[in-house]
């Protein structure tokens, strides 16, 4: 575990030295700003700030990340922009270097980065030095860009599936967000991604159909990546988390029709798609309402609610690791042999776990049992618990361990995200210059790593440049989190895409995500989830599809013409 946990460092800091621990909780009841300086643990994360404590009756405090672009900056902590950088920026990039605390000045050029390797990296890329005219190495150009533009909006859009809830809960801050999302979500994509696809994605639209008109596949795959990366655009600027899965269908399906007739596209399959909108939220909600009620049921209103979480960290920890395991890496085909490596994959897990929460939180954790076994049952009561869960030192114990817990998680599906969804803007683009090398259009088609790179470059690009803004709807705007609300939500939606797709049901992260996050919501009231938001969220379902159809009528027209000139 690491050691600048800031629920962690903060709960030790509660705890201290001879009896610290006993006086921590009626610190919690000031303001941050009236905290002596000596809770202040120097390994704290430094964006990580202490909201102001509540009663049990309104809401306790506890360590929140800043994110000031979700608030407008009101905290008066974010970077402070001239008039002269706001001119320069323009109101995207000023809204950049207040979710992330940098200087308009850094975020432009972190902008132009990008946007100059965009532009000049696949120059160098052997995808396009193969193509020997130079027609064909501009189409191989423009395809690569397209891939990327595609891969730019996965970023900023489906990486909130992996670390919404954890910058909603304050488990991590945007910036530590982000970077560690960066870091895996190309690791994923680079080396999880699939290295064999077939051309048409998803298995939606008759190949056979377009047998002997390349151009015109050509046109329609590079279609279905703009018109996907379009709306995910559109979606991205207004915070709505949208399936990218669902974009690309909905592309293809539009192609499919007006180019190739009714019979181009597998409409079971779309059946198959379209249902996964109410199948996906409703089972991420059910799920997470078991699960936080479970929490609320055995850690909250348990004795100590503290060691209780401590106790439950390790168990969580081998049915997750257990079962990913089992159904995600197997290392065998034997069955007995795929479940004991499961096993002891899930115990060393339980294990690690156990021991660092021993490392981190064993002072505190032992201090408050000693408490809570020499007092009577009514100073327990008053002191440690009441019915509406445990606060003061028991309250940072209990956050410390899920929070912990909810950035494991989130690491894992950041990963798994990135070699999953990674294919989505990937698939097309290798179809796309395998055309352009004479591939026939029905073969598997060999990704080469460099393009898997690229994908994983894009991803990362889009999740820097916009992806705080629906990381602020998941986070902030559906329902409010705290760890172990966004523990529940993670976990539910993990599980329920990894079963759901291991059993063959049609299922979207994104939607069971933004299901498990409202099913959180409503164990705790109906009022506790936020309808208008919900309502956008379930119209920019509805309209992807169709939308996505739409744009990619309109491309391809255009790019038709367009090729006459080069194919």
């Amino acid at each position: 575990m690491s050691q600048s946990s800031p629920f962690f460092s903060i709960a030790r800091a509660h705890a201290g030295a001879g009896g610290r621990a006993a006086a921590a909780a009626p610190l919690l009841h000031r303001p941050a700003a009236q905290l002596p300086p000596s809770i202040h643990c120097p390994r704290c994360f430094p964006l990580v700030k202490v909201s102001p404590a509540k009663t049990v009756s309104s809401r306790l405090g506890y360590p929140r990340a800043t994110l000031s672009s979700f608030a407008n900056a009101d905290d008066g902590s974010s970077a402070k922009p001239d008039a002269s950088d706001e001119q320069n920026g323009g109101s995207e990039l000023s809204e950049m270097a207040k979710a992330f605390h940098i200087s308009p000045r850094m975020a432009i050029s972190i902008s132009v980065v990008i946007a100059f390797a965009a532009l000049t990296v696949p120059l160098a890329m052997r995808s396009l030095i193969f193509h020997g005219t130079t027609k064909m190495k501009v189409l191989a150009y423009l395809t690569l860009l397209s891939g990327f533009y595609m891969a730019w909006n996965i970023g900023a859009n489906d990486v909130a599936n992996a670390m919404g809830t954890s910058v909603g809960s304050g488990a991590l801050t945007l910036r530590q967000a982000v970077l560690t999302a960066a870091v895996l979500e190309f690791s994923g994509a680079f080396l999880m991604g699939t290295h064999v696809t077939s051309t048409m994605q998803k298995g939606i639209l008759v190949t056979s159909v377009f047998q002997g008109n390349d151009p015109l596949l050509f046109a329609g795959l590079l279609s279905s990546l703009a018109a996907a990366g379009t709306w995910l655009q559109v979606a991205s600027s207004y915070g709505w988390p949208v399936s990218t899965t669902h974009c690309i269908v909905g592309a293809m399906v539009g192609f499919g029709l007006v180019y190739g007739g009714v019979n181009a596209v597998f409409w079971s399959s779309l059946a198959r798609v379209s249902s996964s909108w109410v199948i996906s939220p409703l089972m991420g909600a059910a799920v997470s309402f078991l699960v936080y009620k479970c929490i609320r049921r055995f850690v909250y209103s348990a004795p100590n609610p503290g060691q209780a979480a401590a106790a439950s960290a390790p168990i969580a920890v081998f049915t997750g690791v257990t079962a990913i395991s089992f159904a995600a890496f197997p290392l065998s085909k034997i069955l007995y042999i795929a479940v004991l490596q499961a096993l002891a994959c899930g115990a060393i897990g339980a294990i690690f776990v156990s021991r660092a929460i021993k490392k981190q939180l064993g002072d505190l954790l032992s201090s408050e049992a000693e408490k809570i076994a020499s007092a009577d049952n009514t100073d327990v009561q008053q002191g440690g618990f009441d019915v509406a869960g445990p606060r003061g030192a028991q309250l940072q114990i209990v956050y410390g361990v899920f929070g912990y817990m909810q950035v494991l998680s989130a690491c894992f599906m950041s990963f798994a995200h990135g070699g999953n969804d990674v294919s989505n803007a990937i698939g097309p683009l290798a179809a796309a210059l395998s055309l352009l090398q004479g591939v026939a259009s029905s073969a598997e088609i060999v990704i080469p790593t460099e393009v898997l790179a690229w994908g994983g470059f894009g991803i990362v690009a889009g999740l820097t440049m916009w992806g705080y803004r629906v990381i602020a709807t998941i986070g902030k705007k559906i329902t409010e989190l705290t760890p172990t609300r966004g523990f529940a939500a993670e976990f539910a939606a993990a599980s329920v895409v990894l079963f759901a797709s291991k059993l063959g049901l049609p299922i979207s992260a994104t939607h069971t995500l933004v299901g498990a996050v409202m099913g959180v919501g409503f164990a705790r009231g109906l009022n506790r989830v936020r309808s208008e938001t919900v309502r956008e969220i379930v119209v920019s379902w509805l309209i992807t599809i169709p939308v996505g159809a739409l744009l990619s009528v309109f491309y391809t027209l255009i790019l038709t013409k367009i090729l006459k000139y080069f194919m």
